[in-house]
């Protein structure tokens, strides 16, 4: 079979037709099954792919040739019309899928045998999660840290396009040329390179961007993709950050000001969503949006309360905090969505979670009270000053107004005298302004 059709690398897939697969292992329950399951049927249908059926496969282990039994593959090519189905009589065929898609990472030579097997194009849940990035990635530095993921995963997995001949020119031992296989594998070596040079250009502006942010309080939302963490990123900062139900409905890092604004400004940043199974490739290459939880002040944990799963996703994002150095970082649990749960869920909530924050994005009450608590953590760990600024220095008030919260000012023979409260760092800083004269 040649490369696999240009169609699946494009983020849009529609009109396609397919076939999820599960595959259970000894160690894996009914019910995480199930739900890593629905969550697929609903990345492959945010896609615009047409889900036909779902179907089981259990297995001992995850090492056989093509993953699947002899007798699922000949299940599957019945139903894709591949060379290794059992043949129908036309009255008794139903609609042909040509897209069969496997819950788990399938090795290179699995994703041959199974291709070569059904005669369709096959895709695992990493290809799935990659396709939907690039859908929705939308700032230039997303766009980029998507391409170079997908290239890195595809780079095992290219072959040879009997469409191109055999061998073409351009060097090799005896003037035989390079295989199709090998001049694809170092074009796709080149554009990762190519692209690795453009995205440290474009995190240098980011960092850039975040060094002039470094001495304000920060709190970052960070939890289960489809949480509702946009939702609260709205609703505290008034952003028009877009809400959708669906799965990475958002990409990148979106940072803005907590709103009434605070002295010194509250800024809040919304973080790219975790699931199930994340490639660690995105994990990497996703550092940017990462990196705002890793400098963040105080992590919010965003949690939807109304999700049977909501305990291994918060048990995932937690790990996943770990992995980045993080988790040292003080943090609080908001479980959202608290609304759609029970009076009787909410008090097994409570006993199981006594610090967590019960609210709804969508509660007006909810979000003031969360906004109080967050300014309330901060100023705990503010510390109090005074400053003498001379008239001739008066030209520091603007900064000084908008760098630390004025509890008192008095007017003396020289100057003013500032009865100021704001992070140590910054009052450090200006104290040095002060004194440089």
């Amino acid at each position: 079979m040649s490369q696999r059709s240009d169609r699946f690398r494009s983020p849009d897939s529609r009109g396609s037709t397919a076939i999820l697969v599960a595959i259970q292992l000894p160690h894996v329950t009914d019910s995480e099954v199930t739900t890593s399951l629905s969550e697929l049927e609903r990345l492959v249908s945010s896609l615009g792919i047409r889900v036909l059926g779902t179907t089981l496969q259990k297995r001992a282990n995850a090492t056989s040739l093509s993953l699947l039994g002899e007798g699922k593959v000949r299940e599957l090519a019945t139903l894709t019309g591949g060379p290794g189905g059992d043949p129908q009589p036309p009255s008794a065929r139903s609609e042909i899928a040509n897209l069969v898609v496997i819950d788990t990472e399938l090795t290179p030579g699995q994703l041959r045998n199974l291709e070569l097997a059904l005669g369709v194009d096959v895709l695992d849940r990493t290809a799935i999660i990659l396709r939907v990035f690039e859908q929705r990635a939308q700032t230039r530095e997303a766009r980029l840290e998507v391409e170079i993921a997908r290239l890195l995963h595809e780079a095992p997995r290219i072959r040879d396009d009997a469409s191109l001949g055999d061998r073409e020119g351009g060097g090799g031992r005896g003037g035989r040329g390079h295989s199709n296989v090998e001049l694809a594998k170092q074009r796709n070596r080149e554009r990762v390179a190519a692209l690795r040079r453009e995205l440290e250009g474009a995190r240098a502006a980011q960092e850039a961007r975040r060094a002039r942010r470094k001495d304000t309080p920060r709190v970052a939302l960070v939890g289960y993709t489809n949480a509702g963490k946009s939702s609260l990123m709205r609703a505290l900062t008034g952003s028009d950050v877009l809400v959708e139900d669906k799965l990475f409905a958002t990409l990148g890092t979106t940072v803005r000001a907590l709103q009434p604004e605070t002295t010194p400004r509250i800024l809040v940043s919304d973080t790219v969503g975790f699931i199930k199974n994340l490639p660690h490739g995105l994990i990497a290459s996703f550092r940017s949006t990462l990196d705002e939880a890793h400098d963040a002040g105080l992590l919010l944990y965003v949690v939807d309360a109304a999700d049977p799963e909501l305990r291994n996703q918060l048990e995932l994002t937690r790990h996943v905090i770990e992995e980045i150095g993080a988790s040292e970082i003080p943090s609080r649990v908001l479980l959202n969505k608290i609304d759609r749960v029970s009076p009787e869920e909410r008090h097994r909530l409570a006993a199981e979670l006594p610090e967590a924050l019960h609210l709804s994005a969508h509660d007006a009450g909810d979000m003031q009270r969360l906004r109080e608590t967050l300014i309330a953590f901060f100023d705990e760990a503010w510390a109090s000053e005074h400053f003498d600024v001379p008239y001739a220095r008066s030209g520091l008030l603007g900064e000084l107004r908008t760098s630390v919260r004025i509890m008192s000012e008095e007017y003396t023979e020289r100057g003013m005298r500032l009865g100021v409260r704001g992070p140590p760092a910054v009052l450090a800083r200006l104290r040095q302004l002060l004194e440089r004269g």
